[in-house]
């Protein structure tokens, strides 16, 4: 589809610092719990990896906000977890409790056998971007995503959220080499995952650092932002003739 066929770019311009007629709205937090109609496909689709790996339920849930506001993009339904669940860690969302995986990465040997996935183990995540960029037809873009290489490794390290990241912190200080080829690793494989999102249809993407904030000044910059660094560095950013814009979220890293 061609960059002039987007009907709403108030949003992409908005990002590339151009003048816009007003804010854009747009909500990272998908459909989520905020909406029943959400809740009812997640129960029809019996897990949620079984939600996130089927194009059907992918691309109704994806457009369910749509259809009830006004929004100025469309956000992906996916999670930050699918790159490491393709290295092979086993992810499950236990019900109530949020994502677990079954083989996290805590030794050498772990960090030894870990590899940058093929990125046809995720190919259900491109061919939803592809639909649903034909489904939208140019209403609004749609921004891709995926967590940042030191996000993604403390749920690897810790195997599920953690209140205290008592092990990853034990790691960076025990055996920073470690963690550093875990982090090396997942930035590589998060370029990949992008540049394919990129090619398939997604017209912004961003970076989710969801715990980058759990560091103190001067880590962050070493473990965190110098890895982010890579992955924005290697993007692909021209697209059907338009600039691809990049968003960089890191929860509580304003200081």
């Amino acid at each position: 589809m061609p960059a002039s066929s987007l009907k709403n770019d108030v949003f992409l311009r908005s990002l590339l610092r151009e003048p816009v007629p007003y804010t854009p709205i747009w909500l990272m937090r998908q459909a989520g719990r905020y909406l029943p109609e959400y809740r009812v496909t997640r129960r029809r689709a019996g897990s949620f990896m079984g939600l996130a790996r089927s194009l059907d339920y992918t691309m109704e849930v994806t457009l369910q906000p749509l259809a009830r506001f006004d929004f100025d993009a469309a956000i992906l339904f996916s999670d930050i977890l699918t790159v490491p669940h393709a290295m092979g860690l086993g992810l499950d969302f236990a019900e109530g409790e949020g994502p677990r995986f079954a083989r996290p990465v805590r030794s050498e040997d772990d960090v030894r056998k870990l590899a940058v996935p093929d990125m046809e183990k995720l190919r259900y995540v491109f061919d939803a971007v592809s639909a649903i960029r034909r489904e939208l037809d140019g209403k609004v873009p749609l921004v891709g995503f995926a967590g940042s290489p030191f996000t993604i490794a403390c749920y690897m390290v810790e195997g599920q959220g953690s209140e205290d990241y008592r092990l990853i912190k034990t790691m960076l200080y025990s055996r920073p080499d470690l963690l550093h080829r875990i982090l090396e690793i997942n930035a590589e494989a998060t370029l990949h995952y992008f540049n394919a999102q990129i090619a398939s249809g997604a017209q912004a993407v961003m970076i989710f650092d969801s715990w980058g904030g759990v560091l103190a000044d001067g880590l962050f910059q070493h473990f965190s932002l110098a890895y982010t660094r890579k992955v924005v560095g290697g993007l692909t950013r021209e697209r059907d003739g338009r600039r691809v814009p990049v968003i960089v979220f890191t929860k509580g890293g304003g200081q």
